[in-house]
C-alpha cells in the first residue's frame, strides 16, 4: 500500500508535465522531441499503473481501496473536499485502458500527423485530455470527477475543433462543446442535492449514506436521473447523441482516443462508480436500460446508409455505447465494463484503421470512392479485418464474449418496472447485433473488396500507399487486443465450471457486491447456449446479406437502397431529420423567442421602458422636483418646518 500511496500521484504528474512541455516550449523543439515528451508523458503512467495493479492484486480484497490525499481543497464549515486520488478494482482498470490506448494512439499520430503545421499543439491537447480523464477516473469524489469531467470537455473542444481554419470544423467543436453543457447541467443539479441531503461528496460517504437510509428512493430517484441526463451527454445518449458523429471534424487519432476509447465512456464509468445509488431507484435502472438499447437500435440504423468512413464508425460508437448503457439499467455493472474494455480494443482499431484508409486515399473519406483496397494496403485490410469480426460478435473474438455477456444478462435479469421488459430489450439487443454486423460488413466489402478502386482521380490511386511503421505498429498491437480481450471474461456457464476464466469480473465483484441487490438469473445453460447460437447465427446471417450485396463490384450502386427502399433510406439518410429538428427548436423556440418576446417586450418594453426609462428615470426626477421645493436655501423656511416636524411627531407620540 505504500508503493501506491507514493506512485499514483506520478499517473497525474507527467501527462500535466508533457503538456505543460510541449504547450509553452513545443515550437522550440522538432518534431521528434515534440512526440518523446508527449509519449513519455502518458507511457510512463501505464507503466507506473501496471506496476501498482500487481501491487493492489497482492493486497487483501477488502483492501483494496487506497486513497490518496494530496491537499485540502474546499473547507467551509462542515463541508470539506480534498484534492485525493482513489485507487481500486474500478479506477485501475479505467486508468489501464486511458494510458494504454493513449500510449498506442500517440504513437500512431506520429505517422499521421507528420506533416501538420501544428505538430506541439496537437500533442499538447492530447496529453491535456489524458490528465483531465485520469482526474476524472482516480478522483475521491464527485467534485473531483466533475472538474475532469469539464476537462475532458474542454479538451474534446479543443481537438474537435483542431483545424479551426475551416468553419464545418470550428462548428462542430461547439457543437459538441454547447451539447455537453446541458448534460452538464442537469449533473451540477445532482451534485448539489446530493450536497445538500448528505453534506459530503466523498464516495465513501455517499455510498454508507446510501446504505444507511438517509438518502431515499425517492432522492435517489431525483439525482440518479441528474446524473443519468448528464451521461447522455458526455456518452452520446438520445436525446443528447447529435454531437458525436460532428466530432468526426478532428482528425481521426482524435477520434479514436477521444469518440471511442476513453471520454465517451465517462458515463458508464460514472454510473458504475455511483452504482450504489443507482440501485436505490428501479425506475431510474429501467430508463438507463430503455434508453441505450433503443439508442443502441436507432444508431445502428443511420449507419447502414452512412456512406463517410469515420461517420459509419462514428454512429456505431453510439450504438455500442448504447449496449453499455443496456448493461448497466438491468445491474450488469461488471458486464458493462468489460464491453467498455473490449469496445476500446476494436473500435481504435477500426478508427486508426479508418485513417490509414484516408491517408492511403489523399484525404478521402467516401467509401463509394474506394474499393479494393485489400492487396494495397495489406496491414490496415487484415487488422480492420480483425476488428470488424470482433466488433460484430463472431465467436471467439472479444466482442462476441462481451455483447452476448450484455444480451444474455438482459433477458435473464428480473428488473424492470414493465412486464416482460428483460424480453423486449434482448429483442432489440438482439436486432440491433444483426444490424451491426450488417453495415459493418458492407463498410469494409466497399473498402476493400467490390472490385477495383473506384475513385475517378487517377493520381489519388497511384498514390495509394501502406502507412509508416508508427500507424502499422499501433494498428497490430490493438489487432491482437481486439481477439484476445475478451478470453479474461468468458459465458457465463463456462465460468461455472472455470471460474478463474472469469477473472475480470471477479476482479471487479467486490467493488460491486456489497451494494448490489441480487439480480435473478436464470442459471440455465442450455437457453444460454441456444442464445449464444442465435445471437452467432444472426452475426453470420447478416454476414452473407451483406457479402451478397457489397462484395462484388457489379453489385455495387449509389442507388441501390434508395431504389429498393426509397422512403426508409431517405429516412435514414438524414438521420431521422433529428438535427433539422434541433436546428428548427433553437432557430424558433430559441432565437426567435428572444429576439420576439425576450428583447422586444421584456427587455425593450418592460425593463428599459417601464422599469429603467420609468420608474426609476422619471421616478428620480419627479422625486428630486418635489424636494427640490423644500431645498430652496431659505433659513426661515428650514426652521419652520424642523419645529413642525417636532411638533408633530409629539402630537403623534401623546396621541
Amino acid at each position: 500500500m505504500g508503493t501506491i500511496k507514493i506512485w499514483l500521484p506520478y499517473i497525474l504528474l507527467f501527462p500535466l508535465l508533457g503538456m505543460l512541455i510541449n504547450g509553452l516550449l513545443g515550437n522550440y523543439f522538432s518534431k521528434k522531441w515534440v512526440h518523446r515528451v508527449a509519449i513519455v508523458g502518458v507511457l510512463t503512467p501505464f507503466i507506473i499503473m501496471v506496476t501498482l495493479f500487481f501491487s493492489l492484486i497482492s493486497l487483501p480484497e477488502e483492501s483494496r481501496s487506497v486513497v490518496v490525499h494530496l491537499a485540502s481543497w474546499i473547507e467551509v464549515g462542515y463541508f470539506k473536499v480534498s484534492f485525493s486520488l482513489l485507487l481500486d478494482q474500478l479506477s485501475a482498470i479505467m486508468v489501464m485502458i486511458i494510458t494504454g490506448i493513449g500510449t498506442l494512439i500517440h504513437i500512431y499520430s506520429i505517422g499521421y500527423m507528420h506533416k501538420d503545421k501544428s505538430y506541439s499543439r496537437y500533442f499538447a491537447y492530447l496529453n491535456l485530455f489524458i490528465f483531465a480523464m485520469l482526474i476524472l477516473v482516480l478522483g475521491s469524489n464527485i467534485l473531483m470527477m466533475f472538474i475532469g469531467w469539464e476537462g475532458v470537455g474542454l479538451a474534446s473542444y479543443l481537438l474537435i475543433g483542431f483545424y479551426f481554419e475551416e468553419d464545418s470544423k470550428a462548428s462542430a467543436g461547439k457543437k459538441a462543446f454547447i451539447t455537453n453543457r446541458v448534460g452538464d447541467f442537469a449533473f451540477l443539479i445532482g451534485i448539489f442535492i446530493l450536497l445538500f441531503i448528505v453534506g459530503s461528496l466523498d464516495f465513501d460517504q455517499l455510498r454508507e449514506a446510501s446504505t444507511t437510509g438517509v438518502i431515499t428512493g425517492a432522492v435517489a430517484t431525483i439525482v440518479t436521473l441528474m446524473f443519468f441526463i448528464g451521461a447522455t451527454g458526455k456518452s452520446a445518449q438520445i436525446p443528447l447523441y447529435v454531437w458525436l458523429p460532428d466530432a468526426m471534424a478532428g482528425p481521426t487519432p482524435v477520434s479514436a482516443l477521444i469518440h471511442a476509447a476513453t471520454m465517451v465512456t465517462a458515463g458508464i464509468y460514472m454510473i458504475s462508480r455511483l452504482h450504489f445509488l443507482f440501485i436505490l431507484s428501479p425506475l431510474t435502472m429501467s430508463i438507463i436500460a430503455i434508453i441505450g438499447v433503443l439508442t443502441a437500435f436507432f444508431a445502428a440504423t443511420i449507419a447502414l446508409v452512412q456512406t463517410d468512413i469515420k461517420k459509419v464508425l462514428a454512429y456505431s460508437t453510439v450504438s455500442q455505447l448504447g449496449y453499455m448503457f443496456l448493461a448497466v439499467g438491468v445491474g450488469a455493472f461488471p458486464v458493462a465494463m468489460l464491453h467498455l474494455m473490449t469496445h476500446a480494443f476494436f473500435k481504435a482499431t477500426l478508427f486508426l484503421g479508418a485513417g490509414s484508409v484516408i491517408h492511403a486515399m489523399s484525404g478521402e473519406q467516401d467509401i463509394m470512392n474506394m474499393g479494393g483496397l485489400k492487396d494495397k494496403i495489406k496491414t490496415t485490410h487484415k487488422t480492420f479485418l480483425i476488428a470488424t469480426i470482433a466488433i460484430t460478435g463472431v465467436f471467439p473474438l472479444s466482442g462476441f464474449i462481451s455483447k452476448d455477456e450484455i444480451l444474455w444478462r438482459a433477458f435473464a435479469s428480473g428488473n424492470g418496472i414493465i412486464s416482460n421488459l428483460p424480453i423486449i430489450l434482448w429483442i432489440f439487443g438482439i436486432i440491433t447485433a444483426m444490424l451491426t454486423s450488417f453495415y459493418m460488413w458492407r463498410l469494409y466489402f466497399l473498402v476493400f473488396h467490390s472490385g477495383p478502386t473506384r475513385h475517378q482521380d487517377e493520381r489519388v490511386i497511384a498514390h495509394i500507399h501502406e502507412s509508416p511503421l508508427s500507424m502499422k505498429l499501433a494498428l497490430w498491437i490493438l489487432a491482437g487486443l481486439s481477439i484476445i480481450g475478451g478470453y479474461i471474461a468468458l459465458p457465463h456457464f463456462i465460468a461455472h465450471s472455470a471460474p478463474i476464466i472469469h477473472s475480470f469480473q471477479n476482479w471487479l465483484e467486490p467493488y460491486f457486491s456489497t451494494s448490489t441487490k441480487e439480480i435473478k438469473i436464470l442459471n440455465s445453460t442450455s437457453m444460454e447456449l441456444i442464445f449464444l447460437f442465435v445471437s452467432w447465427g444472426l452475426a453470420l446471417f447478416s454476414f452473407f446479406w451483406a457479402k451478397s450485396w457489397y462484395f462484388r463490384e457489379k453489385s455495387i450502386t449509389s442507388t441501390m437502397w434508395a431504389n429498393s427502399f426509397k422512403t426508409p433510406y431517405n429516412i435514414l439518410q438524414k438521420k431521422y431529420y433529428v438535427d433539422e429538428a434541433y436546428y428548427w427548436l433553437i432557430d424558433v423556440f430559441v432565437i426567435k423567442f428572444s429576439h420576439k418576446i425576450l428583447w422586444r417586450t421584456v427587455d425593450f418594453v418592460l425593463i428599459d421602458g417601464i422599469i429603467v426609462r420609468g420608474i426609476l428615470g422619471w421616478g428620480t426626477y419627479i422625486t428630486g422636483r418635489v424636494l427640490s421645493i423644500f431645498q430652496n436655501g431659505n433659513i426661515q423656511f428650514y426652521l419652520l418646518t424642523m419645529v413642525a416636524t417636532i411638533m408633530a411627531i409629539f402630537y403623534w407620540m401623546i396621541w
